[in-house]
């Protein structure tokens, strides 16, 4: 299984990663997420998300995800990029892709690697 992580200051470039997927021709689903900060946090309204991280961790703790997720489904290629600093509403902050022979696996395990990386990952936020 392929595999790319990206922690970053800069915004993310959604046209760019798109424009860079590749698959076999044994594949039929790429299933991407995009996820942008609201307007409210915790029930308080924000301008902005402010994320931190231990980085070494973090890509440590994803690749733990993609062993686990590489067990659990056929996956042939995962992507993830994650914001760290100052992001505003409106703005992404998390862009996930996983390219799979089927559409269920790919939702599935793209889902699952959501939740866990929220569960396990080193990556915190505070609103601003």
């Amino acid at each position: 299984m392929k595999r790319q992580i990206t922690i970053q200051t800069e915004p993310i470039d959604e046209p760019a990663l798109l424009a860079a997927r590749a698959m076999s021709p044994g594949m039929g689903a790429a299933v991407y997420f995009l996820g942008v900060v609201r307007e409210m946090e915790a029930g308080s309204p924000i301008r902005a998300l402010e994320y931190e991280s231990f980085q070494r961790m973090a890509e440590h703790q994803f690749n733990l995800l993609f062993e686990e997720l590489e067990k659990r489904w056929p996956i042939e290629s995962i992507r993830v990029v994650h914001r760290l600093g100052v992001v505003k509403v409106n703005e992404p902050s998390l862009w996930v892709e996983v390219v799979a022979p089927h559409r269920g696996e790919a939702f599935a395990s793209c889902q699952w690697l959501i939740d866990r990386m929220k569960e396990v990952v080193p990556i915190w936020k505070k609103p601003r």
